[in-house]
């Protein structure tokens, strides 16, 4: 059984005519605003005629720097390890050169991926990169996993957001400003003058 209706109209309270009652006046009012403001200036994107370029500081889709034709990435896996979706798996081998080592195959889930930029962060060799790409679209799940073949984008492509990572590095002390050189990024063990002292030092 229904309950009784209650009236919680104020004493006060503006009675509406028969027009008002309809919303058409409201209705006419609110096209005409509308149709005033089509001939304003308009501030958006025509999308996807029009793209928008993000500035250095946005995080988009990681990518891996290509440095004279190989990857940078030494396969640390430090990045595997800091994805909080664990959106990223490798597999490292071998190489000869002052790298020793590079990734053998290099995953990135893009489903899981949440553009936190923590790979970016770990990352001691700046291998990883969050790029400007956010137009993304995938037709099905295998589409969505990228291999090194989709990764992998030259370091002169990558320049803007290489810059803006060096000026957010920690300030050294003092007046003195220390430019960290690339070479001190091969962290590999061949040819090093005391391996060398120390092979002599054995062979006495």
């Amino acid at each position: 059984m229904g309950g009784t209706p209650t009236i919680t109209a104020k004493p006060n309270e503006r009675k509406l005519n028969i027009w008002e009652r309809m919303y058409l006046p409201e209705v006419l009012k609110g096209l005409g605003y509308s149709f005033k403001r089509m001939s304003d200036p308009m501030y958006t994107f025509q999308y996807p005629e029009e793209q928008w370029y993000p500035p250095d500081a946005y995080r988009g889709r990681p990518v891996l720097v290509e440095e004279e034709g190989k990857p940078r990435c030494v396969s640390c896996n430090l990045c595997a390890r800091a994805c909080p979706p664990m959106a990223i798996s490798m597999q490292s081998h071998e190489i000869d050169g002052p790298k020793e080592r590079e990734p053998q195959w290099f995953e990135i889930n893009m489903l899981r991926c949440i553009y936190c930029g923590f790979c970016e962060e770990v990352c001691p060799e700046e291998a990883i990169v969050m790029s400007k790409e956010y137009d993304l679209t995938f037709q099905d799940r295998d589409e969505a996993i990228f291999g090194m073949d989709r990764l992998l984008v030259p370091k002169e492509r990558l320049k803007d957001r290489l810059d803006w990572l060096a000026k957010q590095r920690n300030p050294q002390f003092g007046e003195e400003v220390w430019d960290h050189p690339e070479e001190n990024n091969r962290h590999s063990l061949q040819n090093r003058p005391f391996l060398k002292a120390l092979t002599a030092a054995k062979g006495h």
